[in-house]
Order: structure tokens, then C-alpha cells, then sequence
């Protein structure tokens, strides 16, 4: 549980990355993009509860 915990972020951006990729592969191109523009929102997100968590 707490590997999940440390890198839930990550994972969650993983997860987006493959979405986008088979949605753009399967046709769906613009939802693929859209998709695709989740993962550095993911991380970003996942950084500010780090550091915000820290202090």
C-alpha cells in the first residue's frame, strides 16, 4: 500500500499515457490529444502534494 501511496501520480499518468496512445492508434484522434494533455497536469498535480505535504 504505501509503494501506491508514493507513486499514485505516476502511475495515474501511466495510465493516461496508454489510453492516449490507443485512442490515437484506434482513430479517435482528438480525444487521444485531449487525453494525452492529462499526464503533465497528473504530474504537476502530483508534485505540488508532495511538496505541499513536506512543509
Amino acid at each position: 500500500m504505501q509503494f501506491i501511496e508514493k507513486y499514485y501520480p505516476a502511475l495515474l499518468s501511466l495510465i493516461s499515457f496508454i489510453l492516449s496512445v490507443s485512442l490515437w492508434f484506434n482513430g479517435d484522434k482528438e480525444t487521444g490529444l485531449y487525453v494525452g494533455l492529462w499526464v503533465p497536469s497528473i504530474l504537476c498535480f502530483g508534485i505540488f502534494i508532495k511538496l505541499t505535504k513536506n512543509q
